[in-house]
């Protein structure tokens, strides 16, 4: 069990925004008196993010964002982690808050069935439903449902050409859908019911709901769930997983890949060795060691 000094909260809640810039100001200037680190994506489908900071002020500022963007009313999950997940705050103004560029899929009007997590395994097991894993390659490498079929998309923009290339309304008839927090299986949900598909299902809350919601000796799941700061991966209950990140090639690294000669902390790993140039090399040293200064610091 970690020390939970740092609260995290991911969110997401597709709403109606505008006057976004004056928004934006606000929002920021509330997190930073707060102490509050992470990203939140504000566009005119609504917010989405990840933010962290001490509990009571981490509540304080979950209050100002439900009170501005009713952020309750959507997906909200909490975890905790060890130390500062997150260097800095952003708050960012976007065209949409999960990036398809498909005007057609549009939570707001149309989206697909939610499955909550108690009622996944029932669905999934059902031998006329795909599942479908509409995250990126790098996210399910650690960790995966267990006969998901994985698209091997590098951005969430590709998930169109796998639908076109290997899906038929025809055939598919049920579909199953699953995400980290279930931010993109709600627009992936909506893409789908408007290109023809009718049963069209998506995991509630995504693995974290599941992962916080079902016991693990009840669980599909196999490996540990990426999530996008310092922890790397989550495991049931929400613990850190072992996992670890080659800052040099952003690939998420196994026990097994820490202990190969080719990982060096904040350098490089067994995947990126071969392409990794001595320049290269000597700037993301200079980098760790600045960090591990500033560390030492901030404990100090």
């Amino acid at each position: 069990m970690i020390d939970e000094c740092w609260k995290v909260a991911a969110l997401y809640y597709f709403t109606a925004l505008d006057d976004l810039p004056a928004k934006q100001a606000a929002t920021k200037a509330f997190c930073l008196e707060r102490g509050i680190c992470g990203t939140l994506l504000l566009a005119p489908e609504g917010i989405n993010g990840t933010i962290a900071g001490m509990p009571d002020d981490l509540d304080q500022v979950m209050a100002y964002l439900d009170t501005h963007f009713d952020v309750m009313k959507g997906e909200v999950k909490f975890s905790a982690a060890a130390d500062k997940p997150f260097q800095r705050l952003k708050v960012r103004l976007k065209k949409e808050i999960v990036t398809l560029r498909a005007p057609e899929a549009d939570p707001t009007k149309l989206v697909g069935t939610y499955v909550e997590p108690e009622d996944w395994n029932k669905l999934v097991d059902d031998p006329d439903v795909i599942m479908i894993d509409t995250r990126n390659l790098y996210e399910t490498k650690i960790g995966m449902f267990k006969d998901a079929l994985d698209p091997n998309t590098q951005t969430f923009t590709q998930f169109k050409d796998y639908v076109s290339k290997n899906l038929d309304p025809a055939k598919n008839r049920k579909v199953a859908m699953y995400c980290t927090g279930g931010i993109r299986c709600e627009k992936a949900s909506s893409y789908m019911l408007a290109h023809g598909f009718e049963e069209v299902y998506h995991l509630k809350g995504g693995i974290l709901k599941y992962l916080e919601t079902i016991p693990a000796d009840q669980t599909r799941w196999e490996g540990s769930c990426f999530v996008f700061d310092k922890r790397i991966g989550i495991d049931h209950g929400l613990q850190e997983s072992v996992h670890k990140m080659c800052f040099g090639c952003r690939e998420p690294l196994e026990p097994e890949d820490i202990k190969h000669a080719a990982y060096e902390p904040g350098v490089s790993c067994p995947h990126c060795i071969d392409t990794l140039t001595p320049e290269r090399a000597e700037g993301l040293r200079m980098r760790q060691q600045q960090l591990m200064a500033q560390k030492s610091n901030e404990q100090h």
